[in-house]
């Protein structure tokens, strides 16, 4: 495929921005919301730290801001690698997917609200994808790293649960133990990581058809 590796870079930044950008404006909405509801800052925060899409967000926009080529400091040097990419951008179609089928029917933003949701849920997950597509990986990702993908969701779920019990709400409906009983929830959850390692397999096939010949297998 005729894509570059300077194209590739400009999308890996813009991204980043995107990401960046779109978290810090779902907060200062959240913010906003809770001053004018005469709530204090800490409910927004609550809220803002409940979210898969917020952390998941946060996650690409993180992995997005190291450059691929270069040395970083061997705390943050983990977030450049093939791998934890691929996790990233798994989980942010999973972002796109759940809220498209899930959440769309039941959610119906307005105004700066329907903005920062087209940004989180749509225009990051596929600028994500359309990162990972034009990449060039000439490492190819085991087939066992999907699996190992799935304890980001895994634990993500596991606190939201935790966090739910605690401070009695739920960010999601579909885990939202009140209202469906601890079974469907914990079926809910276990369906959303089966549908979460079958976009792995997808995001990992990706890597393999943009892979130059020769490469030898990551053990990352």
């Amino acid at each position: 495929m005729p894509f570059t590796r300077h194209a590739a870079e400009r999308v890996r930044i813009a991204v980043a921005i995107t990401a960046w950008c779109g978290v810090a404006f779902q907060l200062r909405l959240l913010l906003g919301m809770a001053r004018d509801n005469g709530m204090p800052a800490s409910a927004a925060w609550i809220a803002f730290t409940g979210y898969f899409t917020i952390f998941t967000t946060l996650f690409i926009a993180l992995v997005c801001t190291l450059p691929s080529d270069g040395v970083q400091p061997r705390c943050i040097a983990w977030l450049g690698r093939p791998s934890v990419k691929g996790c990233a951008v798994t989980a942010t179609l999973l972002v796109a997917i759940a809220y498209h089928f899930l959440l769309r029917e039941i959610w119906a933003p307005h105004g700066a609200q329907w903005i920062a949701d087209i940004i989180l849920h749509y225009v990051v997950p596929a600028g994500a994808l359309a990162y990972w597509v034009i990449a060039r990986h000439p490492v190819p990702l085991p087939w066992t790293h999907p699996p190992r993908w799935c304890s980001y969701p895994f634990i993500y779920l596991g606190y939201a649960m935790v966090r739910g019990e605690i401070i009695q709400s739920y960010p999601y409906p579909f885990i939202d133990v009140k209202v469906i009983g601890y079974p469907q929830a914990i079926l809910n959850a276990f369906t959303l990581i089966f549908g979460y390692l079958l976009l792995g397999f997808f995001v990992l096939w990706i890597s393999r058809l943009r892979r130059p010949a020769g490469g030898k297998s990551d053990a990352e």
